[in-house]
């Protein structure tokens, strides 16, 4: 009974909500330091593919050679679960497809590379042409001059991956995804640190308000 009365006591309530505040700032510190790793560790291996884009875009189609067999690895098990004819033998062409592509790709990197950054080209050129056909369908109700400024700059980087095709393949990919790790490594840290500094000056505001 005593016991009960202090847990509900204002004392209690007090000692209650400091428990919570700290394990709520434990916990933000956390986050925030896992969040400030990864962001550091984006920014030094996009820092890496920019200095190597030839070993990364390698390694780049080695890993999609990878995901390429285990999903035709997945094919060929789901055969013994299609109680179809046509299906199971469709199914186990599509698996031996998958990883014979696979197998060429771990075995001939260069070619694929070449392949990929071919697709890529063709991807952005698509994407960029789309941007700008959309500016102009609608500047009349108001579209942002920053669509068409993306569709012009994509567009180039298609034109320009197609224009040194297939001598530009080792460090088209390589060159963008470093690219792309060092932006979001960035993007991450910046917006980490805006949070930490949020989350401070909103610490320090109630001490401030309780002191006066």
């Amino acid at each position: 009974m005593q016991t009960g009365s202090i847990a509900s006591s204002p004392m209690g309530t007090v000692r209650t909500a400091l428990e919570t505040m700290t394990t709520h700032d434990g916990g933000l510190k956390r986050a925030f330091g896992t969040s400030l790793l990864l962001s550091i560790l984006l920014i030094v291996f996009g820092i890496f593919a920019l200095l190597l884009p030839a070993v990364v875009s390698n390694r780049v189609v080695m890993v999609i050679g990878w995901l390429v067999i285990f999903d035709g690895i997945t094919q060929f098990a789901h055969v013994f679960h299609s109680t179809n004819v046509g299906h199971t033998v469709w199914k186990l062409i599509v698996a031996v497809l998958y990883v014979a592509t696979g197998a060429y790709l771990l075995t001939h990197p260069a070619l694929g590379v070449a392949g990929l950054a071919l697709a890529l080209g063709m991807f952005l050129f698509a994407e960029g042409g789309a941007d700008v056909v959309a500016y102009f369908s609608t500047r009349n109700s108001g579209a942002s001059p920053w669509m068409l400024a993306d569709g012009i700059i994509t567009l180039s980087l298609g034109l320009m991956i197609w224009s040194r095709w297939p001598f530009n393949s080792p460090w088209v990919i390589g060159t963008l995804v470093g690219l792309s790790m060092l932006m979001t490594g960035t993007t991450r840290l910046m917006m980490g640190l805006a949070f930490r500094k949020l989350a401070s000056d909103s610490d320090v505001a109630p001490s401030e308000r309780h002191a006066a």
